[in-house]
C-alpha cells in the first residue's frame, strides 16, 4: 500500500487526511474509496477537469500525463506545473501529497465539453 496525504481541503476534506492506495490504482478512485468526494464529472473518462489535483510530493513518481490528459489540464482552475488529472495519474509505490484545489471548472454541466 501507498500513503497518500491529502492536505486540507474545506469542503472535501476539512482536516486532511492520510490514505492508503493500491499501487495501480488512480489517485481519484484511492480519494472516493476512502470517503474523499472529489468531483469526477465525467466517470473518469479523461474528459473534464473536475478531478485536477496538485501533486504538492511524488510527482515525479507518477508517469507522464497524456495528450489529451495535457490538453484537458490547460482549462483547469488553479493550474500549476505538478497539477494532473487524478483519474488518470496511477499510484506507484512512492508516497504522494496531494492537494485539492479551492475550486474545479465543471466543464460538462457548463455546456462546455
Amino acid at each position: 500500500m501507498t500513503q497518500i496525504v491529502v492536505l486540507p481541503h474545506v469542503e472535501l476534506c476539512p482536516d486532511g487526511a492520510v490514505i492508503e492506495a493500491n499501487p495501480g490504482e488512480t489517485i481519484c478512485d484511492a480519494l472516493l474509496r476512502n470517503d474523499i468526494e472529489i468531483e469526477h464529472a465525467c466517470e473518469k473518462s479523461c474528459a473534464c477537469t473536475t478531478c485536477h489535483v496538485v501533486v504538492r510530493e511524488g510527482f515525479a513518481s507518477l508517469d507522464e500525463a497524456t495528450d489529451d490528459e495535457e490538453d484537458l489540464l490547460d482549462k483547469a482552475w488553479g493550474l500549476e506545473p505538478n497539477s494532473r488529472l487524478s483519474c488518470q495519474a496511477v499510484v506507484t509505490e512512492e508516497p504522494l501529497v496531494v492537494e485539492i484545489p479551492k475550486y474545479t471548472i465543471n466543464m460538462v454541466s457548463e455546456g462546455k465539453h
